[in-house]
């Protein structure tokens, strides 16, 4: 039966590492078929990782590309598909016979859509780049960590996953329904340090005017204000602290039992002490100690959760944000939608044949 809001929607995905698979996830649990086009024998680009979470909700064929008849199937998918998805250098697919060009000869209505750091064009486009080099090179690295130490790597989400992953899966809807109206398909060129840069719009205000000093460590959302940082516990764990509005910063003091008129918020030559006082406060008692202190007010002190204990906690398990799949604790589809609810579907392996049958036979 047909769920989530893309139902109906024929991608086929790439075998790739990075963003690709990503998007195929989070395209799959929305309701879109996605089909899977590995190597033969079914190896994959991630190896043995990630099976069970980031290549869920799949159909797998198995291609050899370098071969007339494999890319003959390619092209038979692409012809009854909605998008194609592809992670390789510039140039890799055209190589093939099996770029942008070669797909809309077959299906003028595809969306071609090519994942990269740098982008389709330009001196770096066919350089070797990850995550890391790509948040570099449009400044999100350089905000983020301690001030005169070098910068903390942030996990691959801002420029993989946030920069690449999500304006990919954007980008590939917002196509798919300009060929709806339009009949027309087009390439969507997603590059990592495009989506960073407008991740980044809120900075650039900032910068603009006046309200940002470049360093980090020095600002309100980098750890320079002591009302919106981390703080370590007795425990060896940690609490985020997100006190932003005057309000919020009120309920904190009464939390930490300092007096209200200790301090003003926002002048800048304080915060040293503030940021010295709270930490010395945060440092004699543990971290369960202060969520339980703050629970139920408008404080926003946070726990400092691991991954494993994310999937534990009470909060989550009551909205479901984990779900158990193939017996692996992951994230369930997201967003969430009233009437059409995602879901997580069973992997199979097919073949182009009987996909394709079944596409056609589908209209």
């Amino acid at each position: 039966m047909p769920h989530g809001p893309l139902a109906g929607i024929r991608i086929v995905e790439m075998d790739a590492i990075g963003p690709v698979p990503l998007c195929g996830m989070i395209l799959s649990g929305l309701g879109a078929e996605v089909v899977r086009v590995t190597r033969p024998g079914g190896h994959s680009a991630w190896g043995d990782i990630g099976d069970a979470v980031v290549l869920r909700g799949r159909t797998q064929v198995q291609l050899d590309l370098k071969s007339a008849e494999g890319k003959q199937a390619l092209l038979d998918l692409a012809a009854h598909a909605d998008a194609l998805i592809e992670g390789a250098r510039p140039g890799v697919m055209e190589r093939l016979g099996l770029g942008p060009d070669n797909c809309l000869a077959r299906n003028p209505r595809l969306v071609f859509g090519r994942m990269t750091g740098w982008g389709q064009e330009g001196s770096l486009s066919k350089a070797a780049g990850h995550d890391i080099n790509y948040i570099a090179m449009t400044g999100a690295l350089h905000a983020i960590g301690k001030k005169g130490e070098p910068p903390t790597v942030p996990l691959n989400l801002v420029g993989d996953y946030a920069g690449g992953t999500m304006f990919l899966a954007l980008g590939i809807v917002s196509a798919v329904l300009s060929a709806r109206q339009t009949g027309r398909g087009q390439v969507v060129d997603a590059a990592m340090v495009d989506g960073v840069a407008n991740l980044l719009g809120l900075y650039h205000a900032f910068v603009a005017n006046g309200l940002w000093q470049d360093e980090p460590e020095c600002n309100l959302f980098d750890g320079g204000a002591p009302f919106y940082k981390c703080y370590l516990c007795n425990c060896g764990g940690s609490v985020a602290v997100g006190a932003l509005e005057p309000q919020f910063f009120a309920a904190l003091l009464d939390g930490l039992n300092v007096p209200q008129d200790r301090y003003d918020q926002n002048d800048r030559s304080q915060w040293p002490a503030m940021h010295a006082e709270f930490e010395r406060i945060f440092a004699s008692a543990s971290r369960d100690d202060w969520e339980q202190r703050f629970a139920g007010t408008d404080a926003c002190v946070s726990a400092v959760l691991s991954i494993a204990e994310a999937t534990r906690h009470p909060v989550n398990a009551e909205r479901s944000v984990f779900i158990d799949h193939n017996g692996v604790m992951q994230a369930a589809p997201a967003p969430r939608f009233s009437a059409t609810p995602g879901q997580v579907t069973p992997n199979r392996s097919a073949t182009v044949e009987d996909i394709v049958g079944a596409w056609s036979k589908a209209g």
